[in-house]
């Protein structure tokens, strides 16, 4: 088993920054990649950026790059997600996953945590 826990949520101006750290423990030798996603009120989830473990290749997608910026940390088994120039639109609850070798879906989810951009 995995277990996932995030932290680092919580109010931020627009314009601001936030900084979340996902912390990976359990059978994680298996670990292909770990995402950063989120889901607003209503709408459906979507990816932030994802870090390959091995080798820290890092997938931004277009609404995130220049703003977001995912890294891992070995020693402490976690992956970070700087987000700068935060928006009001990037309100959410923020959850990281952890995708293993040979499978496709992300199997093992943390808790989440909330980003609350005010305008």
């Amino acid at each position: 088993q995995v277990q996932l826990v995030e932290s680092g949520g919580g109010l931020v101006q627009a314009g601001g920054s936030l900084r979340l750290s996902c912390a990976a423990s359990g059978r994680t030798l298996n670990t292909d990649f770990i995402g950063w996603f989120r889901q607003a009120p209503g709408k459906e989830r979507e990816i932030v950026a994802a870090i390959k473990w091995s080798t820290g290749y890092a997938s931004i997608p277009p609404f995130a790059k220049g703003r977001f910026t995912i890294s891992r940390d070995y020693a402490k088994n976690t992956v970070n997600l700087q987000m700068n120039s935060l928006k009001p639109e990037d309100t959410a609850v923020y959850y990281c996953a952890l995708q293993e070798l040979g499978h496709f879906e992300y199997k093992y989810w943390g808790q989440g945590t909330q980003v609350t951009v005010s305008s």
